[in-house]
């Protein structure tokens, strides 16, 4: 997530184009010394660490010249920043490809103690975020300017060709280290960020990371860590060291096959994502090794950190082209205690944000169902508004939120930009003082479980029109949110549980789950046996979890059975069965809405028992900025709506009881609107709203 191109950028578009301890206690005598200047830091109290605004701590490399003094003031005129913007996290961003920095540690553990020194002072938490697995190495010169044209952020300071020969730590040369391309035997290369990728399977490699997180940890006093690009960037590149040709034979009783192998590889004229035949069972065998070496990776990091919070990034959970990178948030989760979603970005196309509520609840989901973890949005922005169109998603989505700007993500930095405490401060004092709904005591109204199946994703199911289940899910998602409608994600695990998918009465939407195991249609069946609600949307079952077709499809098997609850559906890619549904009193929605504009979307979730009703502008009109960004989109300047009718009225079921609302937001300010209130009959409530003057978010609690 080190917001290089970032992930949800670089899957799309490569597809297309081709807890706090003493200081004194974590630092070397020499820079207790030189950082402490007396002062007593913060005390961990033992209090769950859980972020809720959180921002960006922006890193340069001047700041690797600690302890000199210009740094240690600015240090301190930061975190007291922090605090004032009404920020509760820090997130390190910068110093990324790590072991880059390895003849650097000293200082730069030195310089990260201090700052958590200062911002526990002031109350603030700090999380390292790193890239553990990645070295920046441009191969030619095309790729040197490139990465110091729009790698900057990450700080970059990494040997010549020359010194690169024999960079190492802990005895490791950084060469032996790294995936093997199989075309030609050189070293794993991501040309998208210009930098060669270590491999996950090394057991060399993991020492070394293990042995420099031991040394983190005894060194700096950080509350939580972020190790980020937990996957791996080269590939269907690689890899073809001798760990991983090992491990898919001894596990998986299969040979990686010569490069020329187009029965594995596939078309290779293809971009590399595109790359991989999924009717070959070795080549999915394959993609799952190399996932699985990522999960192993992660079980050893949290092994090390304990209790420490851990996180990793991810921007994406659903599609199929997440497999060529081995990126798996799924299957990493076990072993997560924090999840975030790297989600908005900073051009004008970002505005358009209903495509991405499906990622959104897809991760809030993973994170429920581990421990109801804590979950953050994080969202980039060079200005006030921008910031606030970040959190106004965090908060419509009921997830804890991470501001960050984007400094020296450009080629230059915009001599309008603001730093992230600054761009974040309005948003987030307003909040604290007019509605402080704090998103962990918040629970969403759900009408409808959506699921989901990474059964589909892992084997590269599509249906005959190309449409992956991922398609299917999203566009319900859309349809969703059209409607106002409350809905979760339902996964493979609770898909496979025959209690737990009787706990709901809520309809259980399929559309195109391909893949379904024996244990999940056992599941479905008790489910449907038992009066409950299926809309399903063929094909249904044509394969089972690993991929392998069924000589009959399951869908044949729930027909025969004529389960009275059971609904064949159209697809959500082709059609609108939602609106089907409600028209033909197949299903009702708790929200109806009556008059106004209905790109506003409305959302309910109770705090303590209580309903509230946040409000999402689906009709957003991005003001672009003169500043463009990499893809040459132009940034976001301002944001105006291109709704003109605010006055909103809704019906809401009388199950959902309302007391007196008033309607609130940041761009009111002070002031709120008592909504009007009225009982409909013994069935529903009427509620009016007057949204006018609002552009982006508001709630009515």
């Amino acid at each position: 997530m080190n917001g290089k191109t970032n992930r949800r950028k670089f899957i799309q578009t490569a597809a297309v184009t081709g807890a706090g301890i003493s200081l004194f206690h974590s630092l070397p005598a020499y820079a207790v010394q030189l950082a402490s200047f007396g002062k007593q830091p913060f005390k961990n109290t033992g209090t769950a660490f859980i972020p809720n605004r959180s921002a960006s701590w922006w890193c340069t490399l001047e700041d690797i010249q600690w302890p000199q003094k210009q740094v240690v003031d600015k240090i301190k005129r930061r975190a007291e920043g922090f605090a004032k913007a009404g920020i509760d996290t820090a997130i390190n961003f910068g110093f990324h490809n790590r072991f880059d920095f390895a003849n650097y540690f000293s200082q730069l553990h030195g310089y990260y103690a201090n700052v958590c020194e200062e911002l526990h002072k002031n109350g603030v938490r700090f999380m390292d975020h790193y890239s553990c697995n990645d070295i920046t190495r441009p191969r030619n010169e095309a790729d040197f300017r490139y990465v110091h044209k729009f790698e900057r952020h990450a700080v970059l300071l990494f040997p010549d060709p020359v010194a690169r020969q024999y960079a190492q730590y802990e005895g490791y040369f950084y060469n032996d280290l790294c995936e093997v391309d199989l075309r030609d035997g050189s070293r794993g290369y991501a040309k998208q960020y210009q930098f060669e990728a270590f491999c996950h399977n090394n057991p060399n490699f993991l020492d070394m990371h293990k042995k420099y997180l031991q040394r983190l940890m005894k060194e700096v006093p950080f509350d939580g860590v972020e190790v980020d690009d937990m996957c791996s960037y080269p590939g269907n590149t690689t890899c073809g060291c001798k760990y991983c040709r090992d491990r898919f034979k001894k596990e998986y009783g299969h040979d990686i096959p010569d490069f020329s192998d187009k029965n594995f590889f596939g078309d290779i004229t293809k971009d590399m994502l595109e790359w991989g035949n999924y009717d070959n069972p070795a080549y999915r065998d394959w993609l799952r090794m190399k996932a699985d070496a990522v999960y192993d990776h992660v079980k050893m990091i949290k092994g090390v950190l304990g209790d420490k919070p851990l996180m990793t990034c991810c921007s994406n959970t659903g599609p199929i082209v997440l497999n060529a990178v081995a990126l798996d948030l799924e299957k990493m989760a076990p072993y997560l205690d924090l999840f975030m979603l790297e989600n908005v970005g900073t051009n004008i196309k970002n505005a358009d944000w209903i495509e991405m509520d499906a990622e959104a609840l897809h991760q809030k989901d993973i994170a429920q169902k581990r421990n109801n973890a804590p979950a953050m949005a994080l969202s980039y922005a060079i200005f006030e508004k921008g910031a606030y169109f970040g959190w106004a998603l965090a908060r419509f989505w009921g997830v804890g939120n991470w501001s960050s700007t984007l400094n020296s993500r450009l080629e230059e930095d915009p001599a309008h930009s603001l730093e992230a405490e600054e761009a974040i401060s309005r948003s987030n004092n307003w909040e604290k003082k007019y509605s402080d709904l704090n998103y962990r005591d918040g629970k969403d109204l759900v009408e409808v479980r959506l699921v989901n199946n990474s059964y589909c994703r892992e084997n590269g199911w599509r249906d005959e029109a190309g449409h992956e289940h991922w398609d299917r899910s999203k566009a319900w998602s859309a349809q969703l949110v059209k409607h106002n409608v409350g809905y979760r994600f339902l996964r493979t695990a609770e898909l496979a549980d025959a209690t737990a998918l009787s706990k709901e009465n809520t309809p259980l939407v399929m559309d195109g789950v391909g893949c379904v195991s024996d244990k999940q249609f056992t599941a479905i069946q008790s489910y449907l046996s038992k009066g409950g609600i299926a809309w399903v949307a063929l094909p249904f079952g044509t394969q089972n979890e690993k991929g392998f077709a069924r000589a009959t499809p399951l869908s044949a098997v729930l027909l025969k059975a004529k389960y009275k609850n059971l609904y064949i559906i159209d697809s959500a890619v082709a059609s609108a069965p939602l609106q089907k549904l409600i028209e033909a009193g197949k299903f009702k929605p708790v929200i109806r809405q009556l008059k106004g504009d209905q790109r506003w979307a409305a959302r309910i979730r109770f705090y303590n028992g209580n309903a509230a009703i946040h409000f999402m502008n689906g009709g957003l009109l991005p003001v672009p900025d003169e500043v463009k960004d990499l893809s040459d989109v132009p940034l976001i300047k301002d944001i105006d709506s291109l709704i003109t009718d605010n006055e909103l009225s809704y019906e809401i079921d009388s199950s959902i009881r309302l007391s007196q609302l008033s309607l609130m937001s940041p761009e009111l300010g002070e002031s709120n609107r008592v909504a009007d209130i009225r009982r409909a009959g013994k069935e529903h409530t009427v509620v009016n709203l007057n949204l006018e003057g609002i552009k982006i978010y508001a709630v009515a609690q």
